[in-house]
């Protein structure tokens, strides 16, 4: 079995996980604008209250985007620095699919993953669920609400603050959200949950090489 710490910082919420031989301890805190003072004290607590060593751990996961640019710098950074000083491997987590992993015991078939992105823009992906896991149907993508395209054969959840421009929405991703959610975040548990699985495939990287995922500096003019 695996030890992961998971850490994200991707929204105003700040939190840290530790998946422990598939079982998930979590601290989570709404904090805007104080991530840089809270996010290493949260993890040297949860570490302490397991007596475990950053030498002890088997991978680190980390919130990859999309989000705040000066938040995912901050996990990108303490996760980097982690890695680098214990000699461990990055497993990049994309903040849309830790947002949708909760959900995934719900009754629709799909999840719409929304994030409000500002200047009246969201970050969205839409998530299917089959054998207990999520799978990302297209890709993750960054518009004004009234722009989000995507053909699905069920109904569909939302979740994320990027559900208060519902109304905005299309006609059709009105009419086959079901229910949803606007006061959620990504949180590190769910980054975790994802995560062993990924360590499991070996999906893996050098901290050297990891960058966190921005998505609007690939958004084009409509």
């Amino acid at each position: 079995m695996s030890i992961i710490l998971a850490l994200d910082s991707s929204t105003e919420a700040c939190s840290c996980a530790l998946a422990i031989d598939g079982k998930i301890f979590e601290k989570f805190e709404v904090l805007p604008r104080l991530h840089t003072q809270y996010i290493l004290p949260m993890i040297q607590s949860l570490m302490a209250e397991h007596e475990l060593n950053f030498t002890e751990l088997d991978a680190i996961a980390v919130g990859a985007g999309p989000g705040s640019f000066t938040g995912l710098r901050i996990a990108a950074g303490v996760a980097q620095g982690i890695a680098f000083g214990a000699e461990l491997a990055l497993i990049p987590i994309s903040t849309l699919a830790a947002l949708a992993q909760p959900s995934i015991k719900s009754e629709p078939q799909y999840v719409l993953s929304c994030l409000d992105a500002r200047i009246n823009e969201v970050y969205w992906a839409v998530y299917s669920k089959a054998d207990n896991k999520i799978e990302l149907v297209g890709e993750e993508q960054l518009c004004k609400p009234e722009l989000i395209d995507v053909e699905l054969t069920g109904s569909c959840y939302g979740v994320g603050n990027g559900m208060n421009f519902l109304t905005q929405m299309p006609e059709y991703i009105q009419s086959i959200i079901t229910a949803y959610d606007s006061d959620v975040y990504p949180r590190a548990a769910a980054m975790a949950e994802l995560a062993i699985g990924y360590l499991a495939q070996g999906m893996t990287m050098k901290p050297e090489d990891f960058s966190p995922t921005y998505l609007r500096n690939k958004v084009t003019q409509n």
